[in-house]
């Protein structure tokens, strides 16, 4: 069998709503190491929010920031940060909206208010260690691959439309990420087709939101989870079982890529 190079979402793909990865995914990424396919991590979160899992599956490559800042092998291969003038004036407009932002690079997250509710009901829904910090000015002399909003839908302010040169998805009730316009999963993934030399029909990727169409999209042999979002089910080449009903490795098998 050729090398293959296969992507997973962390939160809804590989862990379940308790955060938790079930022993069938564990297994089965294994096997698929075992026969010599990379596997990579493909996720919104940041990369100190994911030593956890790729310490207990043992997994060097990953796309994170939904697809801003991308390591292979542990080397940066590909970063996209957000233009900082667009991010000041994103701070600014925010502000007077009093909606909370919160600046992540590489290393640390940082946010312009020292507490809030809405934010820390969000982030605890990672269920990660660290907390936001707070420092206003965080974002200045340094690269922010991602931030993230407070606020509500019904709060009915249109981000999109005064700034069109960023992108914003939902990932919570309370909190939207923000991303360079056109950044995806898919940008990071296809850096790291080119790194590897591995031909788009040897791509396979798993996922099951919002932030996760354009990836479903681009990757051939795409994967969404039984429990997935009706939008990334659709942009899905396959449709697999609930991630708490094996939906790996079953997903793994419907693909051919275990037996």
């Amino acid at each position: 069998m050729s090398k293959k190079l296969v992507f997973f979402d962390i939160d809804g793909t590989l862990y379940n709503e308790e955060k938790k990865l079930p022993q069938s995914a564990k297994e089965s990424i294994q096997q698929l190491k075992d026969q010599g396919h990379e596997v990579a991590i493909a996720t919104g979160r940041s990369p100190f929010n994911i030593t956890e899992i790729r310490k207990e599956l043992e997994i060097d490559n990953y796309v994170s920031f939904n697809g801003q800042y991308v390591v292979l092998n542990g080397q940066v291969i590909y970063k996209n940060p957000i233009n900082t003038s667009a991010l000041k004036e994103l701070t600014n407009y925010s502000t007077k909206n009093q909606h909370p932002i919160v600046y992540l690079d590489h290393e640390d997250m940082k946010g312009n208010v020292e507490s809030h509710t809405m934010l820390e009901k969000a982030v605890g829904s990672l269920n990660v260690s660290g907390k936001v910090g707070y420092d206003p000015l965080y974002h200045q002399d340094r690269e922010i691959y991602q931030s993230f909003l407070i606020y509500r839908d019904e709060d009915q302010v249109d981000y999109k439309s005064a700034f069109p040169q960023l992108d914003f998805i939902r990932w919570h009730e309370y909190a939207v990420d923000v991303l360079p316009a056109g950044g995806s999963k898919a940008v990071g993934i296809q850096a790291a087709m080119n790194h590897f030399g591995i031909a788009p029909e040897h791509v396979y990727a798993f996922g099951d939101g919002l932030n996760d169409i354009e990836m479903l999209s681009f990757v051939k042999n795409s994967v969404a989870m039984g429990n997935a979002h009706e939008k990334a089910k659709s942009a899905a080449k396959y449709v697999t079982k609930h991630v708490d009903e094996d939906g790996i490795a079953y997903g793994l098998e419907l693909v051919g890529l275990l037996k």
